[in-house]
């Protein structure tokens, strides 16, 4: 698990230079930052008081596929299709490159965000900025040991899908008995009635089992009474907040080990929304439910085989929650903690943590029950508000936190829920037409081709890399392209793949409308797609519904901003941010209705053809 040395990550750092001189003219501006830590890269944006961004900074990290794993069935030669990790440090580092490159650029422009002295009165190293909030790629699991900063393994990616049969197994283990956790006919919505979760390979609780089950020193630390207290499990959003309020260790500490260690003394806390992402949180009490812990990792064969006590009995048996997993905290909440361990930003307060679609949610401004963003990344995200009580999906959808508001003079506002539809494949399907394939040289040639063929000619492409995710949760199913003729051509494989995703965001849609009673009469929608002039007609058209694309695409970290800055007063309340959104383009749907449905039928047969692809025994 060896990391790059910082100056390898190369960063993109953009600034918006009227506001900037702006900021050089006033002696009363704030700032608030935000870190986004997503799939395939980290950013760190400001923002101002006014809404207005800044800066942004941006660094890719190494992707990891292994070919082969010891830890593969315990079969070294065994395929790893399917398996994605990341290294916890090439995350760390990619941050703290956005944070220290955005400082140095704007330094040299007239803005020096860092104090020469030691601080404030509060010990804020730098004056402007008030805040920062995180935002991260939910489920992703890391796992530490906080005593010896040591990391157990790489961090298995949301998408990874070695946790399908961990996934199985736990179903199989649950189909007998409700284990608190309440009855289904369905196998998989076994836990639902407590997390709003089926039980798949996505949730970070598949991907904690997998951990339990298969590396050995985890095995051995949590049934040792000495270490078992010092293990540590979160998602990303954990770990940045463990490696930003922590302190670096001794020179000494570092220079014995030939691996990276974690920070000590930080702060082990997550925000309702990742926590929801678990299948571990009991969504009514926003608590973990430790029947929902047993009911998943229960039945692991590391408790079976500590050892005894003198009555033969197991010592340990389940997962240590209260100190394995992360403190429960508002997503907008001063108390989070503030940052130790870089000198930039040290003494400033972490105001938010969110996930990211939860975070994209917050920066369209959908703070009404009924309004609804799609988010265009890696994979694509369609989120409902639903108020203040959850609303339980029969349509495949997920129930899960939206966002809680901390209070400073008492007890939290109540958590505000939402409606998911997460699909695994969308800006990714483009990047394997690009790494893959090798059709495209990069994504900004997809338009033009898009509009190059009339139709897609009745060829349709279904991404089901790693199975299909809402609102089918079909993990058999298997990519294909379908209705190939010898006249199609690369344009049309390339426009097939853009249409996927509208599609797939449609399925979602259709879904969310059935669940929650409320017709959408607009989408809004953000993401690096929403640049596609192409993609997002079509989307307009399938759905025969308005899109609309923000004045800034990257609402993911304007959430995380917002929530933030909100925390620590720099906007009073959500109506005072809703009145900061602003629409870029609207489109308007301009397909016929009986092409509509042509589209959609065909659409619906290829996605038949994709399922049962895979048999039990693989």
């Amino acid at each position: 698990m060896a990391s790059k040395a910082k100056s390898a990550y190369e960063c993109t750092v953009s600034v918006n230079q009227s506001i900037l001189s702006s900021l050089l003219g006033s002696s009363s501006s704030s700032l608030v930052g935000a870190i986004d830590q997503g799939t395939s890269s980290s950013r760190f944006l400001l923002v101002t008081s006014n809404g207005c961004m800044l800066s942004t900074a941006q660094v890719e990290f190494e992707q990891c596929f292994p070919k082969s794993s010891p830890y593969n069935n315990n079969n070294a030669t065994s395929s790893c299709v399917g398996w994605h990790e990341h290294d916890p440090f090439a995350i760390w580092d990619s941050v703290v490159t956005c944070i220290e490159k955005t400082m140095e650029e704007l330094a040299k422009r007239g803005l020096d965000l860092t104090l020469t002295s030691n601080g404030d009165d509060d010990g804020n190293t730098s004056l402007l900025i008030k805040a920062v909030g995180i935002t991260n790629q939910r489920e992703t699991t890391v796992c530490w040991n906080e005593r010896t900063g040591r990391l157990y393994y790489n961090a298995i990616v949301w998408d990874d899908t070695r946790t399908a049969a961990v996934a199985d197994a736990i179903m199989c283990e649950n189909s007998s008995s409700s284990s608190g956790t309440g009855s289904s006919s369905k196998p998989q919505d076994a836990l639902r009635s407590k997390t709003g979760l089926p039980i798949a390979s996505y949730f970070a609780g598949t991907k904690v089992r997998w951990l339990i089950d298969n590396i050995p020193q985890l095995q051995q630390d949590l049934t040792s009474p000495s270490e078992r207290p010092h293990v540590r499990f979160g998602t990303i959003d954990t770990w940045l907040l463990y490696m930003l309020t922590g302190y670096k260790r001794s020179i000494a500490e570092m220079e014995n080990n030939n691996d990276r260690l974690a920070h000590e003394a930080g702060v082990f806390k997550t925000d309702v929304s990742n926590a929801s992402r678990w299948l571990f949180m009991d969504l009514e009490r926003m608590d973990w439910d430790e029947t929902l812990v047993e009911a998943v990792c229960g039945g692991s064969a590391c408790w079976k085989n500590n050892k005894a006590n003198d009555d033969g009995v197991a010592i340990f048996t389940s997962l240590p929650v209260e100190t394995a997993l992360p403190k429960i905290v508002p997503s907008s909440d001063r108390a989070i903690g503030s940052i130790n361990s870089i000198f930039c930003l040290k003494g400033v307060v972490i105001g938010s943590i969110l996930g990211d679609q939860q975070a994209a949610l917050f920066g369209q401004t959908c703070y009404r029950p009924g309004e609804a963003k799609c988010t265009y990344g890696t994979g694509l995200f369609l989120m409902m508000n639903t108020g203040v009580k959850p609303i339980p999906s029969t349509q495949g959808l997920l129930t899960t936190v939206a966002y809680q508001l901390g209070n400073p003079s008492g007890e939290p506002e109540p958590p505000i829920y939402a409606l998911e539809g997460s699909v695994a494949f969308s800006g990714s399907t483009i990047g394997w037409l690009r790494d893959r394939l090798e059709l495209i040289d990069s994504a900004s040639e997809t338009e033009s081709l898009a509009l190059s063929v009339p139709s897609n000619e009745n060829m349709y492409l279904v991404p089901a890399f790693s199975g299909l995710f809402a609102p089918h949760w079909r993990p058999d199913a298997r990519g294909c392209m379908v209705g190939l003729t010898a006249s199609h051509t690369k344009a049309h494989m390339v426009r097939a793949a853009l249409e996927s995703s509208a599609y797939q965001a449609r399925e979602v849609f259709d879904a969310m409308v059935l669940d929650s009673k409320v017709q959408l009469k607009e989408m809004r929608v953000d993401g690096g797609a929403t640049a596609n002039k192409f993609l997002m007609q079509f989307q307009s058209d399938v759905l025969d519904t308005p899109v609309v694309r923000p004045e800034y695409a990257e609402t993911t970290g304007l959430g995380a901003a917002f929530a933030a800055g909100l925390a620590v007063g720099v906007w009073a309340d959500v109506e005072e941010v809703s009145k900061m959104w602003k629409s870029d383009r609207v489109w308007k749907p301009e397909m016929v209705a009986a092409e509509r449905e042509r589209c959609w039928k065909g659409w619906n047969k290829a996605v038949k053809r994709s399922l049962n692809w895979l048999d039990d025994e693989e």
